[in-house]
């Protein structure tokens, strides 16, 4: 099934397929035309981050991704950036409107995520 995901304001939509990882972007032309661009990932590497610093200069936002070990806190560490995403602010915009409506079905789905992690970790 098939899940579109307009771009407010860009003219882009982004249909993202459940069956393996097809993502399709359709963008409108002025005249209404549609540009149909299929992205191939068979070579992609994924990685797993749960942490992200994102800095910006006048020209792009970078972001960078990490693996923080000990999310919780406790004593200070040096985590390893692994990956680092560079865009430019377009793109950045556009990134953020898709990740929001991408939170926003999962939480009308299963609920409110927590981002505090101390108010999702349970004391014994």
């Amino acid at each position: 099934m098939a899940d579109e995901t307009p771009i407010e304001g860009s003219g882009v939509n982004v249909t993202t397929e459940e069956e393996g990882s097809a993502v399709r972007m359709q963008q409108q032309q002025p005249q209404q035309q549609q540009q149909a661009i299929t992205l191939d990932d068979t070579q992609v590497e994924a990685i797993y981050a749960n942490l992200c610093r994102v800095s910006s200069t006048p020209e792009e936002v970078i972001l960078d991704l990490a693996l923080n070990p000990n999310p919780v806190g406790g004593q200070e560490t040096t985590i390893r950036v692994s990956q680092r995403v560079i865009l430019n602010h377009f793109t950045a915009k556009r990134l953020a409107a898709l990740l929001g409506a991408t939170v926003q079905r999962h939480e009308q789905t299963f609920g409110v995520l927590e981002t505090d992690v101390r108010k999702r970790v349970k004391t014994a």
